[in-house]
């Protein structure tokens, strides 16, 4: 990385649906009236034009990139200290842009929430990472920082008050209100894709030490909340929840990334509150099977069609400006350390989860990449939320980002 790149964000992809949302963010809050040097980049000039306009900020560079212009990437990131990249599905368009920031040693930052492409860059990068000290954080979003730091700040709170950590961690979705974008969508559809044609990679979507390093990709069975269940802690019917998928692996990956400390037989799940009695049954049911079909439908590819064109929102589609501000999530986790000894902790966020709230949490942890986390304390490699950025993400992330982190029992 050069001694000093001109900028310290260059946020990539910002005509895409939630790059708008971030590069408002940063506008509003750094840029407009703060010392923020950044500029916005993408395959479109005319596009990134428009992104300025929306966001009145007429001086702001563009550099304009296409995903699949090598040369073009590595200028890009040679002029800044971290990319944030809203590029995706990142299967499709992220492989360049991970491989030119690791090639120059620049720090770098996502949303994905694709596992089977973490895995891919992982394998393919990490030795030349290690080596240009690019430090390279995936999951910057609603998955999987609300799960990643939250487990994080959960185990600090255990250790303080019970005088040691859990070794077992269930995170409950208590309540949440949000819709997905096209964006999202086409990242979900791509992978059931991906799936439906490779029995190699369905066994890898499989395993929750997947994205573990090379060499720690086994451990326990975990606890498996893929189907209706009645969970005895939470007094509470639980359904499935979407980004457990992502979330358990990348928690299994920052155990690791730590060396275990949380104990060989660590276990950790997820799953969605939905009630007790006869109505919380019924509706664990109704999630469970919706969830179901849809999978299914996703992996035929007539369905899948037919999802696409008729149903599910485009690319470049998503929630509405009043639907973002109105939306929330509430988190619950419960820990029990191997003596018995019990925590709860709770984790909301105040914007709807994957786009008014996600877009702060990727600006703030670029900007911890950039002002507050040091090469020497972390090294060149990929990271986790957690594991690279810490406690100094979680005091923006309460401090700016509207998210906080309590202790309830």
């Amino acid at each position: 990385m050069p001694a000093k790149p001109q900028y310290e964000i260059i946020v990539y992809g910002a005509t895409s649906f939630v790059g708008q949302i971030l590069s408002r963010y940063l506008q509003e809050n750094y840029g407009k009236d703060g010392d923020l040097k950044w500029a916005i980049a993408g395959r479109s000039a005319s596009k990134l034009e428009a992104v300025k306009r929306d966001i009145a900020a007429p001086d702001l560079p563009m550099i304009v990139a296409d995903a699949s212009d090598r040369a073009a990437l590595d200028g890009m990131v040679k002029q800044t200290k971290v990319i944030i990249s809203t590029v995706g599905p990142y299967a499709l368009y992220g492989d360049d842009v991970v491989a030119a920031c690791v090639a120059n040693g620049n720090d770098y930052c996502d949303l994905t929430g694709e596992s089977q492409w973490m895995r891919k860059m992982i394998d393919a990068h990490q030795a030349e990472a290690e080596k240009t000290g690019a430090r390279i954080v995936h999951n910057c979003g609603f998955d999987s920082i609300p799960s990643d730091m939250g487990l994080m700040y959960t185990q600090q709170q255990a250790k303080k008050t019970l005088g040691e950590t859990c070794s077992k961690v269930s995170l409950r979705v208590k309540a949440m209100k949000g819709a997905a974008s096209g964006g999202t969508v086409a990242s979900l559809l791509n992978v059931v894709k991906e799936a439906s044609k490779d029995a190699g990679l369905r066994k890898e979507l499989q395993n929750p030490y997947s994205v573990a390093p090379e060499g720690m990709r086994s451990g326990p069975r975990q606890p498996d909340t893929n189907m209706t269940g009645y969970d005895k802690v939470a007094n509470s019917w639980i359904a499935p929840f979407v980004m457990a998928a992502i979330n358990t692996r990348v928690i299994q990956r920052s155990h690791a990334l730590l060396g275990r400390p949380w104990g060989e037989n660590f276990m950790y799940d997820e799953a969605t509150l939905m009630g007790d009695g006869v109505k919380g049954r019924a509706a664990a049911l109704g999630m469970t099977a919706g969830l179901g079909g849809f999978v299914a439908a996703a992996a035929v590819t007539p369905a899948r069609t037919m999802l696409e064109k008729y149903v599910l929102p485009k690319p470049g589609e998503g929630p509405s400006p009043e639907a973002q501000e109105k939306g929330f999530f509430d988190l619950r986790l419960y820990g029990t350390t191997d003596s018995g000894k019990t925590i709860v902790t709770k984790v909301t966020g105040d914007k709807d989860p994957g786009y008014g709230s996600t877009a702060k949490m990727l600006g703030e942890s670029g900007l911890c990449l950039a002002r507050d986390v040091t090469r020497r304390s972390v090294k060149g490699g990929f990271w986790t939320p957690s594991t690279a950025l810490g406690e100094k993400l979680l005091k923006r992330l309460e401090a700016n980002a509207g998210l906080t982190f309590t202790t309830l029992s």
